[in-house]
């Protein structure tokens, strides 16, 4: 057995998950590019896309338990925006991959770069939610969220990637919800979404048992680390990380797209 390779993949996946418990959406963002071309920079054998696919979907899964698990306990997880917006992510995902085979791959990509390219904006708009609040305290406009969460699910489903950095770039900007409370959230919500592509995953016989353990491992401790440091930090800190990783990502979509 290869120690330096396991230590390799435990780094990769300790990154995504401190990154995913500290700003709530998923270490999947930081964890598929690097998981796709740093083994085989460094010499070992490279994964297949399927397969990264598949162990960053059980990374999330925890990562996203345990962060959430941390934030719950500062009260910071609005309970019922979780139940609304992410059981209809859930059914919007579900018509996603039904239409997906319907739509040609560049209609795709372009839409979903659209939409990230509108969360990313979001994220330098003015940010309306009253921090400091209790969840019973906040309230949101249960249609409209629904509605986003939808159009969310299906343009993830459709293109078979997260939203959750989108999600939250939502919530603060048009549910105004104050930003530890959609960190907490969103992380729940990845949570319920998880279930399902885990379990898709394990069904698809493309999951690598030493490099899914090796991530549990690292989701497990730096997850309620990231949480941890994300209750510490001043929330305008959190938003400009949430901007900076949103802004790198949709310009990684857009870059792919392009060229």
């Amino acid at each position: 057995m290869d120690w330096t390779w396991i230590l390799t993949i435990f780094a990769i996946g300790f990154l995504g998950s401190y990154i995913s418990g500290m700003v709530g959406i998923g270490g999947s963002i930081i964890n598929y590019p690097m998981l796709l071309f740093i083994p085989p920079l460094l010499g070992f054998a490279a994964f297949s896309p399927q397969e990264v696919s598949a162990i960053s979907a059980v990374q999330v899964f925890f990562a996203s338990m345990m962060g959430m698990l941390v934030h719950r306990k500062g009260g910071h997880l609005h309970k019922l925006l979780v139940i609304y917006m992410g059981i209809s992510i859930i059914v919007g995902s579900f018509l996603g991959s039904f239409i997906s085979n319907l739509l040609p791959s560049s209609v795709i990509n372009m839409v979903y770069a659209v939409l990230a390219l509108i969360a990313a904006i979001m994220m330098f708009l003015p940010k309306k939610g009253s921090e400091g609040q209790e969840a019973s305290q906040v309230a949101f406009n249960k249609p409209v969220a629904v509605i986003l969460a939808i159009i969310i699910g299906m343009v993830s489903g459709i293109v078979g990637a997260a939203g959750a950095f989108i999600t939250v770039p939502v919530m603060l900007v048009v549910l105004r919800i104050p930003t530890r409370m959609a960190i907490a959230s969103s992380l729940a919500i990845s949570f319920i979404s998880s279930i399902g592509s885990m379990a898709g995953k394990l069904m698809g016989g493309h999951m690598l048992l030493i490099p899914s353990i090796a991530l549990v491992a690292a989701s497990l401790i730096a997850s309620p680390l990231g949480a941890i440091v994300s209750k510490k930090l001043n929330t305008k800190i959190l938003q400009w990380i949430l901007a900076g990783l949103i802004t790198a990502t949709v310009i990684k979509i857009w870059i792919s797209i392009l060229l």
